[in-house]
């Protein structure tokens, strides 16, 4: 929901970082591999209750994110970028949640699977309005810069971090907080499979 809103006024600054990263050895795919190797490290920062230390970590892969796609457009969007990208912010996503349940079992356990099972269904029904969007060269104006067909949501990357960046600050509050945003992640499912199908329901048909 936020995405779109944010993505503008923060657009600038990371085409200004991107300026000075666009060089020999730098590229779009290093820096995502980049930020998900640093990202991953806040998984054994979790389960060993490291909260400031897993915040950082997030906090760099999630601005590592920002620049791999502003260095992209520089030298242009691939999709093969797109798919690495895409991948690796899945199971960054899928480990957060994880580290948690590995902290606390007892307090998160539950909490930590619903949030995982939401985070299925928004994935799972963007990404498969993407495929079928790119068979018939769909776009949408709202998320222009995406390398995708990207159905938005009340659940956003903008709000996924907020719900991290919450959650490490005050780790008491992760159980409440994950059952409330997987609620509003399942809304977002729910919305993005009606949207995705009347979208494509009123596509052009295929010419043979």
């Amino acid at each position: 929901m936020l995405d779109r809103h944010l993505h503008p006024r923060v657009k600038p600054w990371l085409n200004r970082a991107a300026r000075r990263l666009d060089r020999p050895g730098i590229s779009p795919d290093g820096l995502t591999l980049s930020g998900f190797a640093i990202g991953v490290l806040a998984l054994p920062f979790l389960a060993l209750g490291w909260y400031g230390a897993a915040l950082a970590a997030i906090a760099v892969n999630r601005l590592l994110d920002g620049l791999d796609g502003a260095l992209a457009r520089r030298r242009g969007l691939s999709d093969a970028g797109g798919f690495l990208d895409i991948s690796l912010d899945f199971l960054f996503y899928a480990l957060v949640p994880f580290g948690f349940i590995l902290a606390e079992p007892q307090d998160y356990a539950l909490a930590g699977a619903w949030l995982l099972f939401a985070f299925i269904g928004t994935g799972s029904s963007f990404l498969a309005c993407a495929a079928l969007a790119a068979k018939y060269r769909l776009d949408n104006p709202g998320y222009a810069h995406k390398s995708f067909y990207y159905l938005g949501g009340l659940t956003e990357g903008t709000e996924t971090m907020l719900l991290f960046t919450l959650s490490c600050l005050f780790p008491d509050w992760f159980a409440p907080l994950s059952w409330i945003f997987g609620a509003l992640c399942w809304l977002t499912t729910f919305t993005r499979i009606c949207s995705g199908y009347w979208t494509l329901k009123k596509a052009p048909p295929e010419r043979g």
